[in-house]
């Protein structure tokens, strides 16, 4: 098979290690070259080492090119995965999540939504669009799929600079339907038809029934969530949203509460840390080994890059239960050019968005407050403006204070200069 997948980022042995493993164990791929590229050679070469050693012992049917020439790695392409980070994450994540805390400005995490996300975005989304600069250049028709965060920020600044780019953004965070619906429902996953849908990190399920008899699920859903879900962390924001608005959140209270102004008074603090110190934990110590590509992606059974390019490949027809896409109608009442997290079907002609027409007023609600902000951040992003980074903080419902605005503007641009110091 005449087929190029380019990883971006690939000197990551948590990602570059993992995607290969998922490559490597498609029936459909076989035949694929698959593309390393990496700004930082060093790592770059563990990755590119360790991949072919696993590939001569299992002798299977792929070529592996590594390259730090962005352009040599993009000709041809018709696949470009793209998940980077800018800098020492970890550093620059906690002065996005701590300062704005200094100042009196009360968010709950600060890695895609309030000022944090804000930040994070400011330092990201330049070298991405760089990235896409080049695709839209060099192999325009191939599919752009997006990993990094803050996902609905990033992919956003891509379709409004590069609009006729096919870009779609992947999280793995409708999983957790897959994992607690059917012990929470006692029946397999399989006998369950689901549409979760709103922005990234910021979904609920929305429709729940029965394949076998055709009945309504939520009822039950509501009933027994809360028991269920009282045993464990990262839940309190969440269960209130299952209460006051009847619908289940998809992910845990470190993403969801980034976009809720009350979210800071009835969060699970003490689980949103111990998620961070785990998460950094496992990612400091990721494997840089062969067993990283047997392992695959952590979440290899939810991390749907893989059967999306296989589907797309052998015209599969399936669904997929949530991808990050221009909006274009598909939930009413939200802007057409808002990127938005809907269930899509998958064939050779590309990517499909599922309508949501059924989502409820009250959470539609909680996502027209994300517009303005995330509407700013890429004009902020895009002008390089100060004036328009001080219009996104505070059209930011999370952001209580002009004065402490403008005080922790002037202090992030002084410790983050180097990554955003083209912001006058």
């Amino acid at each position: 098979m005449d087929n190029r997948i380019v990883l971006i980022g690939a000197g990551s042995a948590m990602f570059g290690l993992g995607a290969l493993g998922d490559i490597f164990k498609s029936k459909a791929l076989e035949g694929s070259t698959v593309v390393l590229y990496d700004i930082n050679g060093e790592a770059l070469g563990k990755v590119e080492s360790i991949a072919r050693e696993f590939l001569l012992e299992n002798n299977l049917p792929y070529s592996i090119i590594a390259t730090t020439s962005r352009e040599e790695a993009l000709t041809g392409a018709n696949f470009c995965v793209i998940s980077i980070e800018v800098g020492n994450r970890y550093e620059l994540w906690e002065q996005d999540w701590q300062i704005p805390l200094q100042f009196g400005i009360k968010q709950v995490y600060g890695e895609n939504g309030g000022p944090g996300g804000l930040f994070h975005s400011l330092r990201i989304v330049p070298p991405i669009l760089d990235i896409c600069d080049d695709i839209n250049k060099i192999c325009p028709d191939s599919y752009v799929i997006n990993l990094s965060n803050p996902m609905s920020t990033i992919c956003l600044a891509i379709s409004r600079k590069y609009p006729n780019l096919k870009l779609v953004g992947l999280c793995h965070e409708v999983g957790s339907l897959v994992e607690h619906l059917p012990k929470i429902l006692n029946t397999p996953f399989s006998n369950l038809s689901i549409k979760a849908g709103g922005l990234n990190h910021f979904s609920i399920l929305i429709e729940a029934k029965y394949k076998d008899t055709g009945k309504d699920a939520y009822p039950e859903i509501r009933e027994k969530a809360p028991t269920y879900f009282e045993k464990t962390s990262e839940r309190s924001l969440f269960l209130k949203i299952l209460k006051y608005f009847g619908y289940l959140p998809i992910t845990t209270d470190s993403h969801f509460s980034e976009y809720i102004h009350w979210a800071q008074e009835v969060s699970d603090h003490k689980g949103v840390l111990d998620f961070y110190n785990n998460y950094r934990k496992e990612c400091m110590e990721q494997l840089n080994s062969m067993e990283r590509i047997e392992q695959g992606t952590d979440e290899s059974e939810y991390w749907r890059v893989i059967p999306i390019i296989e589907g797309i490949l052998t015209d599969s027809g399936h669904e997929e239960l949530a991808v990050n896409i221009p909006n274009n109608g598909l939930i009413p009442n939200l802007p057409d050019d808002l990127v938005v997290e809907v269930p899509a079907l998958i064939d050779k002609d590309g990517i499909h968005g599922i309508s949501l027409e059924s989502m409820p007023k009250g959470f539609r609600g909680l996502l027209s407050n994300r517009i303005g902000i995330l509407d700013m951040s890429v004009e902020a992003v895009l002008s390089g403006s100060k004036e328009k980074v001080m219009q996104a903080l505070l059209v930011d419902p999370t952001v209580n204070s002009l004065e402490a605005s403008k005080k922790l503007l002037d202090t992030m641009l002084m410790y983050q200069e180097q990554y955003i110091g083209y912001i006058k």
